[in-house]
């Protein structure tokens, strides 16, 4: 083992479980329904900086620091390209959810996205429609976060895959039990700024190791022309996919339940003003950072045949083994704040949602509590199950959780907040249509390839967007008749 790289990694990793445990002991001084709002969403109380990190820290995840420097590796800059779509994610997302959806929050008291849809719509099945829907895709996304942190530990240690998966499902598992919500804001903010950091240091190590810009530029050309386009290196990345992937990296994430939940959680007009221009720069800064070193990495290390490796085997290749180590905290940190995120969002879904809602809604605060740390845990080992055999590029995993989510998710709250027309009988049909189509074009699209050659999610997006509008319209016009007939104005 290298223990100089392993070393800045383990201080990085004791950190990270001092600041859960001082956060459990703040979390552990409110009691109640104040224990719900504080495990779950922090107390409301995250300022601007926190806000921004939480949001890109849980966005930025094993996909844009492992899996998507990993594909421009292997498709050239049209990936690169494709990724920066992303820039403007945090700032869309604040633009349209921001106010009003931390308003609403506030007057139905919600802690969780399903809590909100459950008071917009007041219908049970829409209820079980989200929790279903987050359960089953978050598992997807949390199995590749596990699976990239275990790749990260492997390729730095030499362990077996098996080994370096137990040790970094432990490492999480033990912070986001005890701390909750809190610990994974605050954790988020120290990592988002680790990210930052190691972003640059790479990129500078990269550049330098290959002769420079220009030189890199012209052994890519060299090898491939297509490297250097924006079609990708075999040109399959044609025009009507590279836009679509915007609705699903832009518009969509809107209707991710972990991001969304972050426009629940800040103090103040101020902090979420403050939290849309640092965001923006951050993940603009780290999405092109991240995408180019995977680019500029593959003159220098030919080859490699898992793409998730690129990182973790460039910044061995060209940092002192000690610099490596505190760089590759990076995406160590990209990895956890992801996993932690999703782990709370799906424990609140399962204790508050279900639990709370339909099992036991007298639970006492101390089987609250037991339920709350004990789901958490128990998620955390179902995924790391689930990340035991793992594919060989795990973005696409993580991208498939995405767009399921959002055809669920987007329009009952979008149009939840914005169209006064919205029911229950909407949100049912738009959900039902968004997870139906997608599931049945995703497996489509992998047998025959994108259908129109869109991006998967875009027909699923649109088809609920419809089924939206068309069911609440519909259910409108039958109250309002069984209303007349009610009141005899009409046979």
């Amino acid at each position: 083992m290298n223990w100089e790289v392993i070393i800045p990694l383990l201080v990085f990793l004791v950190i990270i479980f001092f600041i859960g445990i001082w956060s459990s002991r703040k979390g552990a001084k409110v009691s109640g329904g104040d224990f719900l709002q504080d495990y779950f969403l922090g107390g409301r109380e995250l300022g601007g900086f926190v806000l921004a990190m939480t949001m890109v820290a849980t966005y930025g995840s094993a996909s844009s620091f492992l899996g998507g420097p990993g594909t421009a590796y292997t498709m050239g800059f049209g990936w690169v390209l494709l990724a920066m779509s992303q820039v403007v994610t945090g700032y869309f997302v604040l633009m349209i959810l921001g106010k009003k959806f931390a308003i609403m929050a506030r007057r139905y008291q919600a802690l969780t996205l399903v809590d909100f849809l459950k008071a917009r719509y007041n219908s049970g099945p829409v209820v079980i429609l989200s929790a279903a829907a987050i359960i089953i895709f978050l598992f997807s996304a949390m199995a590749a976060q596990w699976i990239g942190g275990a790749r990260l530990v492997e390729s730095l240690t030499g362990m077996s895959y098996h080994t370096a998966l137990f040790i970094f499902a432990v490492s999480v598992l033990v912070y986001v039990t005890i701390g909750g919500f809190r610990a994974v804001a605050v954790t988020d903010a120290v990592q988002g700024a680790v990210m930052v950091v190691g972003t640059f240091i790479l990129l500078a190590g990269v550049i330098l190791a290959g002769g420079g810009v220009t030189n890199i530029i012209n052994d890519l050309v060299s090898e491939n022309p297509n490297l250097v386009t924006p079609f990708g290196a075999d040109g399959n990345l044609g025009k009507a996919y590279v836009s679509s992937f915007w609705i699903l990296v832009g518009v969509g994430v809107v209707g991710l339940p972990q991001i969304a939940v972050r426009s629940m959680s800040y103090k103040s007009s101020k902090s979420l003003h403050r939290a849309l221009i640092i965001g923006t720069v951050v993940t603009g800064v780290i999405m092109l950072n991240m995408h180019l070193i995977g680019v500029f990495a593959r003159p220098i290390l030919p080859g490699i045949d898992v793409g998730d490796k690129v990182i973790p085997l460039i910044s061995m290749e060209v940092l002192p083994a000690w610099l490596a180590g505190i760089v590759l905290a990076a995406p160590m940190a990209a990895i956890m704040s992801t996993v932690d995120s999703l782990l709370i969002l799906v424990s609140s879904t399962v204790v508050k949602d279900v639990y709370l809602n339909y099992i036991k809604p007298d639970a006492s605060i101390k089987a609250i509590k037991r339920a709350s740390f004990g789901v958490t845990a128990v998620l955390g080992i179902i995924v790391y199950i689930l990340a035991l055999d793992p594919p060989d590029l795990l973005i696409f995993l993580n991208l498939f959780a995405f767009g399921g989510l959002e055809a669920a998710f987007i329009w009952p709250i979008v149009l939840g907040l914005y169209w006064k027309y919205a029911n229950k009988y909407g949100a049912i049909a738009s959900m039902i249509t968004g997870i139906g189509s997608y599931i049945a074009i995703h497996f489509y699209n992998e047998a025959n390839g994108n259908l129109f050659g869109v991006h998967t999610v875009t027909l699923p997006v649109l088809l609920s967007l419809v089924a939206f509008i068309v069911f609440s319209l519909i259910m409108k016009q039958e109250a309002y008749n069984y209303e007349r007939i009610r009141k005899g104005e009409i046979a």
